[in-house]
């Protein structure tokens, strides 16, 4: 087991609330939260054995001011790069190497309503496109879609847009992410060209979501329902709207701080804190067996 000295619970505690104050796209929020942790520290309350128990101890501090799921001091058993963002791409690779490159199921049940399943996360697109776009082509000539976001932790913005592509007819607006204090805006557009087949923009397509479902994967499910495109069935999802990235604070400790916030086109909010909000509630083990039969009663109409 890996033993913090004070000194090192006070050198993590000072990198984090310096990258809260320089790179968190609340500035005011970062600064009651750099504050918070410094007092905490001061009082003792993070003097403990060793980074895991400092990593759940910091996390419910960052997130007690406005519940952002994003901002984390995230525990990782085995020692990290000290490279800006390495912790969490290497912990995305293990993943991506072990579900099909993230999309472990593809299947056809009766009545042309074909199932693909997106999991554990939308990986960053220079490695999903490939697996991605076999699973969707693979599936466009279905009658109906369901997308299993159930078990997706999120992942990569541009993965989003890559699947809404797959889903759409025409090149759409998703979605505009503003960066710290409005200093830039980016948008976000579904593709002209997309290789392999379309599913398209008019067949029947729904969306299955839990309480698991969060971040990129959120933002999927929110892009589709608010353009009307797909029905969401399931639980409301987390609520992270917040794209974030890592910074290696310890051999075995990353601190990942929100740099930007998500805007829709067509609701002018996002799902932060609230999650989406399914169109069809039920438990997410019931979600699938839901959505099928709703798709077959569509096509049978």
């Amino acid at each position: 087991m890996t033993i913090l000295t004070k000194l090192q619970s006070a050198a993590v505690i000072e990198e984090t609330a310096r990258l809260l104050t320089g790179q968190y796209v609340f500035p005011e929020v970062a600064e009651q939260l750099a504050d918070l942790l410094q007092r905490r520290l001061a009082a003792g309350a993070y003097d403990v054995d060793g980074p895991e128990e400092l990593a759940g101890l910091v996390t419910a501090d960052l997130q007690s001011v406005n519940e952002d799921r994003h901002l984390r001091l995230k525990y990782h058993a085995d020692p990290v790069s000290p490279e800006q963002g390495a912790a969490t791409l290497a912990s995305m690779r293990r993943d991506f190497d072990t579900s099909l490159g993230g999309a472990p199921r593809v299947e056809l049940l009766d009545g042309g309503v074909a199932v693909v399943e997106l999991a554990p996360m939308l990986f960053p697109l220079e490695w999903a496109a490939e697996p991605v776009s076999a699973a969707l082509t693979l599936a466009s000539s279905a009658r109906a879609l369901i997308v299993d976001l159930r078990a997706n932790r999120g992942g990569d913005p541009d993965t989003v847009a890559f699947v809404c592509s797959y889903l759409l007819d025409e090149r759409t607006h998703l979605n505009t992410m503003y960066w710290r204090a409005g200093e830039r805006s980016e948008q976000s557009w579904s593709l002209p060209h997309v290789p392999g087949a379309r599913f398209g923009g008019s067949k029947p397509l729904y969306l299955l979501s839990s309480e698991s479902t969060f971040s990129a994967a959120e933002e999927l499910a929110y892009d589709l329902q608010q353009l009307g495109r797909a029905v969401v069935v399931g639980e409301p999802t987390r609520g992270g709207a917040h794209p974030c990235r890592g910074w290696t604070v310890h051999p075995h400790l990353e601190v990942t701080v929100p740099t930007g916030r998500a805007v829709n086109p067509v609701s002018g909010a996002n799902w932060e804190g609230i999650g989406v909000q399914p169109d069809v509630p039920c438990a997410a083990a019931e979600a699938l067996d839901q959505a099928y039969a709703l798709a077959l009663a569509r096509l049978a109409g």
